[in-house]
């Protein structure tokens, strides 16, 4: 098995851990998301209504832009996701305070029971294994997390000091 060997860090990886690593992500997301995959079969719905349903619930009056930035989708698949959620009032739209092109995004009532129904399982989930673990795993995770993501604006959002450079 060959090493992997980070010039800015001492650890030594092997292919071996690598992989299962991977592994585990995988898993991980399988089980992470099974819960709130059969909420979402009672409405039609797919894994993408459930990450524009998330960043909504969390970012409200979030604009389309922001969500398209966030996403890392076409314009069009969006369209095509939130249209549904909008036609079948999980989501409303208004236009922006200066300028009217601009489209703000909010969860209604039902879809803010909606978004409580698709997390609650997966923060009860999050919770138990932060329990579990204990403080410096949950560190060292959000630490893991945050070098998988590859946008160092994305890795921004999570900064405790937005001041700081990351």
């Amino acid at each position: 098995m060959s090493d992997i060997k980070s010039s800015a860090s001492p650890v030594s990886l092997r292919e071996e851990e690598l992989r299962q690593g991977i592994e585990l992500l995988y898993f991980a997301y399988r089980d992470f998301t099974a819960e709130p995959d059969a909420i979402l079969t009672e409405f039609g719905f797919g894994r993408a209504h459930h990450r524009v349903i998330h960043f909504v619930g969390r970012h409200p009056q979030m604009t389309v832009s922001e969500l398209l930035s966030i996403l890392r989708i076409t314009k069009q698949s969006l369209n095509r996701v939130l249209g549904h959620l909008v036609r079948q009032e999980f989501i409303q739209q208004r236009p922006g305070p200066y300028d009217r092109r601009q489209r703000l995004l909010e969860l209604t009532r039902k879809g803010q029971e909606l978004e409580r129904r698709l997390s609650e399982p997966q923060r009860a989930r999050i919770a138990n294994a932060y329990r579990r673990t204990g403080p410096q795993a949950v560190e060292g995770f959000r630490r893991v997390m945050l070098e998988v993501i590859a946008g160092e604006d994305d890795r921004r959002r999570f900064d405790p000091n937005p001041q700081r450079k990351l």
